[in-house]
């Protein structure tokens, strides 16, 4: 306790630099996962797509990201084994920001795409089984997170496959493919944008003291959506009036790049959404822990400044390393078409914006590549590298562990400081 009073400023003041930290590398590594299909479909190049990210991921975080905060700062773990010492609590939420932080900038250097949920989850049950005990780690909301990881790339590669092949006989299998191209991407307009538009209105406007019934969110969302849906059509029909070759398949792949535009802002913003709590929920846990002067409280606001310091950390880590896994979750799993990457995207975000909905943090790599996959599935499995596959999932694999290990190391080190 004594430590909280005396070094209280000075606990707060790095778990806001490990924090941003942390957010950096989510941003260098999965913020380039979520925008991968998008530059490796030659949809957008580079440049745009962190343009597109900056606005996107920090409106996600920032408006609807305090929805899964509490599940990480709570669910993992079971605080109140710590109300007797909120000090080592507050140690081991630092140690899990610089372990998490320091293994996801190092992978994003080596181009390798890994979880940062699986990151931080490993680095807060590493700590809290050297402090207090494996009795500290709540195993029962472990193995649903867990659960999840293995369900959410089921269900964005089945979203994905239904997309796809929707896509392949309203458009491309048939015999005029760009003229139905004109008529049915806008439909896939307003499905895109009424899956943003929704966790937006229902979950992120609480945040600035808009609550709207169901009824309400739906009557926006559909609103919004059909707005976009007609400026999407008038545009397509314009930009691509002179095309005569209803044959052609170069003209209706353009189509889908006018969509994968959206695509991609859904992306990022349902990315912004969910992923911003890995670095904000620790951070969360210790200003909260440290304001309170160790009473360790069941529900605590979020400081106004913890969303917007997540926000702009991900973006200072996309535009500075993500260039490297953007290369790799772009071009290495599979071939990808604007077609084929509007399909992967808008299945991963309905599938993330699903979970940040329901509180549940998902690892938005394994979503992206379940819906890579999917698309490569549609398509035939000689489609699909899968020797980039196993070296994906075998990165995945020593996630875990690494962030474990590098937490038990930050902890001590920590305590050895402080004490």
């Amino acid at each position: 306790m004594d430590i909280l009073a005396n070094y209280g400023t000075i606990l707060i003041l790095c778990a806001a630099a490990f924090g941003f930290m942390m957010a950096v590398g989510i941003g260098a590594n999965d913020v380039a996962n979520a925008m991968g299909t998008s530059v490796g479909s030659k949809a957008l190049t580079v440049k745009q797509a962190i343009i597109i990210a900056m606005i996107f991921e920090f409106a996600g975080a920032y408006l609807a990201g305090g929805e899964v905060t509490d599940t990480i700062r709570r669910g993992v773990i079971d605080t109140a084994l710590f109300a007797e010492q909120p000090d080592v609590l507050v140690f081991g939420m630092l140690s899990s920001l610089l372990a998490a932080g320091t293994w996801l900038i190092l992978a994003s250097f080596m181009g390798w795409p890994v979880s940062t949920t699986h990151s931080i989850i490993g680095a807060i049950i590493g700590f809290a089984c050297v402090s207090v005990g494996t009795e500290a780690v709540d195993w029962g909301s472990v193995k649903g997170i867990v659960g999840s990881w293995i369900i959410t790339p089921v269900i964005s590669g089945f979203f994905a496959y239904v997309i796809f092949v929707s896509a392949q006989r309203l458009i491309f299998d048939t015999e005029r493919p760009l003229l139905n191209a004109k008529r049915f991407v806008p439909v896939y307009m307003f499905i895109t944008t009424i899956v943003i538009a929704l966790v937006t209105i229902k979950k992120g406007l609480k945040h600035i003291g808009l609550h709207l019934s169901t009824g309400e969110a739906w009557i926006a969302a559909i609103a919004v959506s059909t707005l976009v849906m007609a400026g999407g059509y008038l545009y397509i029909q314009k930009k691509f009036a002179d095309r005569e070759d209803d044959h052609s398949f170069a003209g209706v792949e353009g189509i889908f790049s006018v969509l994968m535009v959206i695509t991609a802002c859904a992306m990022a913003f349902a990315h912004g959404s969910n992923d911003v709590a890995n670095a904000i929920g620790p951070l969360s846990a210790v200003v909260s822990t440290v304001e309170h002067m160790g009473e360790i409280t069941e529900k605590s606001r979020i400081a106004w400044w913890i969303l917007p310091l997540g926000g702009i950390g991900i973006v200072v880590g996309l535009a500075t390393l993500g260039h490297k896994v953007m290369a790799t979750v772009g071009t290495g799993i599979t071939e990808l078409t604007p077609s084929r990457g509007f399909a992967a995207q808008l299945a991963t975000a309905s599938t993330v914006v699903l979970a940040s909905g329901t509180g549940l943090p998902i690892s938005t790599t394994q979503t992206l590549v379940g819906a890579v996959l999917g698309v490569g599935f549609a398509r035939g499995i000689a489609a699909l590298n899968l020797g980039v596959v196993r070296n994906i999932i075998a990165s995945w694999i020593v996630t875990l562990p690494a962030g474990a290990l590098l937490a038990v190391v930050f902890f001590h080190a920590m305590q050895a400081v402080f004490a």
